[in-house]
């Protein structure tokens, strides 16, 4: 296991409650190991002027051997569409609620932080989703999703007519609120609210899950996850449907526009403290012992 660890960067989102204490403590204890430290320039706000380093997310992920998110999953979705790309290993402390990604608690810090960077840890892939809005065969949007692009009506009450193509191959037209493609890693959060199946992280595999289809036979669809999917907004639609990757970042699409969603080449690299359980994780963030308990 890489143990090299000499040059670490600590980023996460300035809002985030309870984020200065856990930076002060991450700081000392990386510090007192002789590790040079840079923190995103957004978070300098929080902590004391210690001589430590400014940067962006795309310096520190350039120059960085690791990277700590500090916060909640969303944070970690948000630094991840950057990080992906230089290939830095992204380490996960978690500030928010249910914490899928971002696995290592505040108490657990000053014994589970050391031991990863001793080299005891499992190290994990995930795929990212690109995302392009084309309007007259010209690309006018495009993002990267860690968990879902999602394409619905954006207003209440109100369906959308599209149709599905995977590898250019028809598949069906569908009425709905919309559509979610989620990756494994997303499988656990909007799209299993929708009604699609958790898929363990590992899966080289899509979900397309519709969202509240005018079908009742409409079901989810698990895919290769190296499948083009295509998604043609019909011209009758009077509604521009908003394409959401990651709940973070929008594009709106228009009546006639296409929709592509393809894996991206760049993988995002985890690591997780050893002993690490995606079915554990399950257990705790969705309470599936819950109904055994007196």
């Amino acid at each position: 296991m890489q143990t090299n660890f000499d040059r670490i960067g600590l980023v996460g989102r300035s809002q985030q409650e309870g984020l200065a204490e856990v930076l002060e403590q991450l700081i000392g204890l990386l510090q007192a190991q002789g590790k040079e430290l840079v923190l995103e320039a957004r978070l300098g706000e929080l902590v004391a002027d210690t001589g430590i380093p400014r940067a962006s997310l795309d310096e520190i992920g350039e120059d960085s051997d690791l990277v700590v998110v500090v916060g909640g999953d969303g944070s970690l979705l948000s630094a991840a569409r950057t990080l992906a790309k230089y290939e830095t290993p992204v380490l996960g402390v978690n500030r928010g609620r249910l914490g899928f990604l971002t696995d290592i608690t505040p108490d657990d810090i000053a014994t589970q932080v050391p031991a990863v960077l001793a080299g005891e840890y499992t190290r994990e892939s995930r795929f990212l989703l690109d995302a392009r809005v084309l309007r007259g065969g010209k690309t006018v949007g495009r993002a990267d999703a860690l968990n879902d692009v999602v394409v619905n009506s954006g207003t209440s009450a109100q369906m959308i007519e599209f149709e599905l193509y995977i590898n250019g191959v028809f598949v069906y037209r569908q009425r709905a609120d919309g559509l979610i493609i989620s990756t494994p890693t997303g499988s656990t959060a909007y799209s299993l609210s929708g009604g699609g199946p958790i898929m363990h992280p590992t899966l080289d595999a899509v979900v397309l899950v519709p969202m509240f289809p005018h079908a009742l036979s409409s079901r989810p669809i698990v895919v290769d996850g190296n499948s083009e999917i295509r998604l043609d907004i019909l011209e009758r639609n009077r509604i521009h449907p908003p394409v959401t990757c990651d709940g973070q970042v929008n594009m709106t699409a228009r009546p006639g526009d296409s929709v592509f969603i393809t894996k991206k080449p760049h993988r995002l690299t985890l690591l997780h403290p050893l002993g690490h359980s995606f079915y554990a994780s399950c257990r705790d963030k969705l309470r599936w012992n819950t109904a055994l308990v007196n």
